[in-house]
């Protein structure tokens, strides 16, 4: 089940480049228009989200892939519209993601996933979560534009630092919490440096795949996935006392 979560995620993310590309650059509705666009859709779906009262993974997965579609086209806007390069706008949105995960451990004295029990901890919750895919946009293109990796090499060197998260959690003592957000920011980059592998033209190193087309695949092996692995909400703290359910 834990491995099914960061497959989906992992595939969400490449969908949200993809799916941002299509709406931004394919149908030339531009940067501003299309985070217009997701940043609605992902609004709405929060609020559906936090007044649920039990997990639905089908929502759950569409407000995830809702907010890598809106970091998608938000971090290209500021970015490239904005005119702050790619370093600027990684600094800007990482103090930005460092900001709300500073006022989550104020506000609740922890940011651990495992205590999203409130609407209050939710919001939190969801506005790291948009602003690491946001910042996750800007560091895979950064790293895939600039280095002179291409996209197959910035891919390469995020799934090798997802490895060591990996290495981590199994044989060290290293915090959980901080290799949960640490796995859960990686995967942004290596989904946007794959997708922008899959459709970017051959001659900037991609593989030139139409965006829609890559867009519904990736789609339909996310909602294959969902229907396929088991899906529940993690245990909060005290239901074991208390006799609630997951």
């Amino acid at each position: 089940m834990t491995l099914g979560f960061w497959i989906i995620k992992i595939a969400a993310t490449t969908l949200g480049e993809t799916g941002g590309d299509t709406v931004s650059m394919t149908m030339d509705l531009g940067y501003l228009t299309g985070t217009a666009i997701f940043l609605s859709a992902l609004v709405a779906l929060v609020v559906l989200q936090i007044r649920a009262e039990r997990f639905h993974p089908f929502l759950y997965w569409a407000t995830i892939v809702a907010s890598t579609t809106a970091g998608t086209t938000m971090a290209d806007f500021a970015d490239r519209s904005l005119g702050i390069g790619y370093a600027g706008g990684s600094a800007l949105l990482f103090a930005s993601l460092l900001g709300i995960l500073g006022l989550w451990y104020w506000s609740q004295g922890t940011v651990s996933v495992a205590t999203v029990a409130t609407p209050k901890v939710e919001a939190f919750y969801w506005a790291t979560i948009t602003v690491s895919q946001t910042l996750g946009t800007a560091l895979g293109d950064w790293t895939a534009d600039t280095s002179g990796l291409g996209y197959g090499g910035g891919a390469g060197v995020f799934a090798a630092a997802l490895a060591i998260v990996a290495g981590l959690y199994f044989w060290t003592k290293t915090s959980r919490v901080f290799l949960f957000w640490a796995a859960f920011i990686l995967t942004r980059p290596l989904g946007a440096t794959v997708g922008d592998f899959l459709d970017k033209p051959l001659d900037q190193g991609g593989l030139a795949l139409s965006r829609p087309l890559a867009t519904a695949v990736l789609g339909l092996f996310i909602l294959g996935c969902i229907a396929l692995i088991p899906q529940r909400p993690g245990g909060h703290p005290g239901e074991a006392a208390s006799g609630g359910g997951g």
